[in-house]
């Protein structure tokens, strides 16, 4: 029977610990970008053009918030999912230790 088993508890263990600040990171960088939090303009992508030729520019910018906060959501999605695939290498590493060969 194959093993899942994949990486070593240590690896499945520091994946865990990043996946747990990935996630707090970005859930937070998302909660920020979706309030617009106008510290974090400078990480918005638009241009000049962007503004000059938009008859209504605020609008235009909140999109990109919104947009970007988005985007931290679904990247912490993804380190939820890193984690759970850690979490689970943790417990076939545990398990591997009572089995006898």
């Amino acid at each position: 029977m194959p093993s899942l088993l994949f990486c070593g508890p240590k690896l499945a263990a520091c994946g865990i610990v990043l996946s747990i600040w990935g996630v707090i990171m970005l859930s937070m960088l998302g909660i920020f970008f979706s309030a617009k939090s106008a510290v974090l303009i400078e990480d918005v992508p638009f241009t000049e053009e962007d503004i000059r030729d938009d008859k209504n520019p605020p609008q235009t910018i909140y999109g990109l918030y919104n947009q970007v906060g988005i985007n931290c959501f679904i990247a912490a999605a993804i380190y939820v999912g890193v984690g759970a695939v850690s979490l689970c290498q943790v417990r076939l590493n545990k398990r591997q230790e009572y089995m006898v060969t």
